[in-house]
């Protein structure tokens, strides 16, 4: 019975951990862009402020969940939901702790890049169902950008699959026992976070919702829960990328003297941090400086890693 149970327990538990976080992230930047940029942020809606999630949640249940008469009603509705979907698909082979995991596949890294591939469908979809012209380009964008730096994110983890010797995301904690992997593949860590920017379409590769340019991209027209799920899924996709960069990078749950899940945890937030730091630091590139820099820059690094990790592992056996 119990061993029915437990998986069932882990699965509501991380579900509900994850769309907590969620919401919190919302506070927690607006805390630290304002403490980094030397203003105020949220303070008045209960202590500090941490009742503003609580109001902007209201807020957004609320108002009227429009849906426009030229849009494509079924795709419309669909999209917002296909991004919760996938980053919440990808956290069930994400290992926390040694026994918190909802499944552990041998082929758990590629199945979370499958999963971020499929992410890809929501923006594009949600831009083109929107039958508005700047919601279409901000869909053409984010398809353009999400599938090229994907490229180079599965490049740049090679590395790390190579000295574990198994695409299992358990295997790849237990093979940093002596070293985390920052250090032999720093090249691929810095390469795999700046496309996991990108993947997440965030500051300074906001490119396919740029306000400046194109009112907000490709959920222009979307409002109520529909807007709040690409909302959520942005957040959710900040807190993957920066559990991924643990996991694959950082040892995940080993460190000295603490719990396993508060050092998985500490680690996870300080990149969540990172995120939110670059943000409030870096303008927004120009689209052909993004696509340039991916394929003249990351590409050749990320090759250039590949070869080098493969010749010193080929070497030592």
């Amino acid at each position: 019975m119990l061993s029915v149970i437990e998986p069932i327990v882990v699965c509501v538990g991380v579900l509900v951990a994850l769309l907590a976080l969620a919401a919190g992230l919302v506070w927690l930047e607006r805390r630290l862009l304002g403490l980094w940029q030397d203003r105020y942020g949220p303070n008045r809606v209960g202590p500090f402020g941490l009742l503003q999630v609580l109001a902007d949640m209201i807020k957004m249940l609320t108002k009227e969940d429009w849906i426009p008469p030229f849009a494509d009603k079924p795709i419309f509705v669909i999209a917002p939901a296909v991004i919760v979907f996938t980053v919440l698909m990808s956290f069930a082979v994400i290992p926390f702790t040694p026994h918190i995991q909802v499944v552990d596949l041998n082929i758990g890294l590629l199945f979370v890049l499958a999963m971020s591939s499929l992410g890809v469908y929501s923006v594009a979809l949600g831009g083109w169902a929107s039958n508005n012209k700047y919601a279409l380009l901000g869909g053409l964008r984010a398809a353009a950008q999400m599938l090229s730096y994907e490229v180079f994110m599965g490049l740049s983890l090679m590395g790390v699959v190579m000295l574990a010797g198994s695409f299992s995301l358990r295997a790849i904690v237990e093979a940093q026992q002596g070293l985390w992997f920052c250090v032999p593949q720093f090249p691929g860590l810095v390469i795999f976070f700046v496309a996991g920017l990108a993947e997440a379409r965030r500051i300074p590769f906001d490119l396919p919702e740029a306000e400046t340019e194109l009112v907000a991209g490709y959920h222009t027209e979307y409002s109520g829960m529909k807007f709040g799920m690409f909302f959520v899924g942005e957040y959710l996709g900040i807190v993957l990328v920066s559990a991924l960069t643990t996991v694959l990078f950082f040892g995940g749950w080993l460190g000295p003297v603490l719990p396993p899940l508060v050092w998985f945890f500490l680690k996870t937030f300080f990149f969540i941090c990172l995120f939110i730091l670059i943000r409030g630091t870096f303008p927004r590139l120009r689209y052909d400086q993004l696509l340039a820099f991916g394929w003249k820059v990351m590409l050749p690094l990320a090759l250039l890693n590949l070869v080098v990790t493969g010749g010193i592992v080929l070497a030592k056996s």
